[in-house]
């Protein structure tokens, strides 16, 4: 008698992942070998702003390693519980930029189009953990705001944004792609994602299809923080977004024991042009309720910055900016020698305004 094989186990798909991310800090602590109390881990902290971590980027933390840079990211901790005169629950000013109910303009020539209240991780730094999501992502709100995009001739591009507008299926993007593609201004389609660096998987097949089959020019900007996030996975992800003629970039923010390091930043930009994704952007830390714990002193950014440009090509060089209320782009303030000489001691500073 012949024995039966057993059926092969199905690879876990993207949506798997999402479905079985960490919803619990306490789980995951106990998994990584960690006490609750020792990390200061906060259950207010947790309810006010929902803990959410997909387990491929949990598999890149450090077991026992409460500093890990990766599990700071997302750890709810009592910090957040402190209110601090300066911070606020919309830093950016979206409140003043919108243009129908998730359609936000504030940069000449693009707009960016909230697609998901959600993320797949949720990182205690953002800066929309207090965004109104429920007031603006109302029925019909694609449809004003599609109509809207079409009657502005101004606008050449369209950023998809959210929460993380990759959280939707490659049917619903390609779909939307394509109404976009219609409208005859329009240039450049721009997707603002986490996703496929705590989900790695999720640059699938029918994805690149969506973004590339029509006429606008593609862009993926990712969000990676630390160089422990780019796994082989991740790198494998940026290679195929490449493959596919869609422009990488990578936006970081500058946080507090996470990445305020020269050695980190270096290793991070070399990394990712490793794996075909362009250093872009590394904000200064919108000042959102919760986040006071994160934020890096700019005379200490702008130090760290010199000595970045000071160590590398400039293609490896992401802008130091600060996104700012009524501003025309991002902007930072930077001595004036830190090109000449990043380690010299004068912090005369100048203006630059970056375009988004």
């Amino acid at each position: 008698m012949i024995a039966r094989s057993a059926p092969l186990a199905e690879t876990p798909t993207w949506e798997d992942d999402l479905r079985n991310a960490y919803r619990d800090p306490r789980p995951l602590l106990n998994d990584l070998g960690l006490d609750p109390a020792r990390v200061g881990l906060s259950d207010s902290a947790a309810s006010a702003f929902a803990f959410r971590v997909p387990r491929p980027f949990v598999r890149r933390m450090r077991h026992g390693d409460a500093s890990d840079p990766l599990l700071r990211q997302v750890l709810p901790v009592t910090d957040e519980d402190a209110r601090i005169s300066g911070f606020s629950s919309d830093p950016v000013g979206d409140s003043l930029a919108r243009r129908s109910s998730s359609l936000l303009h504030k940069y000449e020539g693009r707009a960016l189009l909230m697609l998901a209240g959600a993320c797949a991780v949720n990182c205690r730094y953002c800066f929309r953990r207090e965004y109104p999501y429920e007031e603006t992502l109302r029925r019909g709100h694609l449809e004003a705001a599609l109509a809207a995009v079409a009657g502005d001739p101004s606008l050449e591009e369209v950023i998809l944004s959210g929460g993380d507008p990759l959280l939707l299926s490659d049917a619903a993007i390609g779909g939307l792609v394509e109404r976009l593609a219609a409208i005859p201004h329009l240039r450049r389609v721009r997707v603002h994602s986490r996703v496929p660096v705590v989900i790695p998987a999720r640059v699938t097949s029918g994805l690149l299809a969506a973004l590339t089959r029509t006429r606008l020019s593609p862009v993926m900007v990712l969000h990676l923080n630390h160089p422990a996030e780019l796994d082989d996975e991740v790198a494998q992800a940026g290679h195929a977004l490449a493959a596919q003629g869609i422009l990488t970039l990578n936006q970081s923010v500058l946080l507090a024991g996470v990445n305020d390091e020269l050695g980190v930043l270096r290793t991070l930009s070399q990394r990712l042009f490793a794996a075909r994704i362009q250093p872009y952007y590394l904000h200064l830390l919108d000042r959102v309720h919760g986040s006071a714990h994160f934020e890096v002193d700019e005379t200490r950014a702008r130090t760290l910055y010199g000595q970045l440009h000071a160590s590398l090509p400039g293609y490896l060089v992401p802008r130091l900016v600060r996104e700012e209320p009524g501003m025309s782009g991002k902007t930072l303030q930077l001595p004036t020698d830190t090109i000449i000489d990043p380690l010299a001691s004068r912090t005369a500073a100048t203006s630059y305004v970056y375009p988004e």
